[in-house]
């Protein structure tokens, strides 16, 4: 093995295992500077890919023109410029206000959308195979699609209304919940797979 595939190997392995030691045998300091250096190389790492994606799309907007470049490109400069003024003391709250107005609401009508594209989706995948999960998946989209309509809507009784309201919360807390603590055991699993494969050298996303 060469030192060009070596040395990544090594420094993976050994600050790997420093990290495994400092949680195995509880040593906050070792946690600390381990996560102290992880932090640091972390925000480098998204500080060069703000610069990298600022370089891409300036070139794409002066060279070909692309209009929707140019409007990511004066987003950013003008939430960077925002950012210093606030710390300056000439604008109050600038960023937040810009979350609030502009971000917050392009994620909920994002959120928003969400639910009809996955009916879509679940559509389109009883067209081609109509297996009893299709279905199910289809009846649950609508169930909740329909009692989220018929919960905020006045038309209906009160107490059916509460009917509603308690079907929902027996499909949120118990098959909803299940699902998504079987998704994070899942993670944890491959998780705890991927950091052994990293620790004895067989996994090398640092080499790709």
């Amino acid at each position: 093995m060469n030192a060009k595939k070596g040395i990544p190997i090594f420094i993976a392995i050994l600050f790997g295992g420093l990290t495994l030691l400092g949680l195995l045998f509880n040593l906050p300091a070792l946690n600390n500077l381990m996560l102290g250096w992880a932090g640091f190389i972390a925000g480098f790492a998204l500080l060069l890919g703000i610069l990298n994606l600022l370089y891409v799309h300036s070139s794409r907007t002066i060279k070909k023109k692309n209009f929707y470049s140019a409007i990511l490109v004066l987003s950013m400069l003008g939430v960077f410029i925002l950012a210093v003024t606030d710390n300056m003391g000439l604008t109050d709250n600038g960023v937040q206000t810009t979350f609030n107005w502009v971000l917050a609401p392009l994620e909920a009508a994002l959120a928003s959308l969400l639910a009809f594209f996955l009916l879509f989706a679940g559509f389109q995948m009883l067209k081609r195979q109509r297996t009893i999960w299709s279905i199910l998946f289809i009846l649950t989209a609508i169930l909740i699609l329909v009692s989220n309509a018929l919960v905020v809507s006045t038309l209906l009784p009160q107490n059916i209304n509460q009917i509603i309201r308690q079907v929902q919360q027996v499909i949120q807390n118990i098959i909803v919940l299940a699902g998504m603590r079987g998704l994070l055991l899942g993670i944890a699993l491959g998780a705890i797979l991927l950091s052994i494969r990293i620790l004895i050298g067989l996994e090398r996303p640092y080499n790709k």
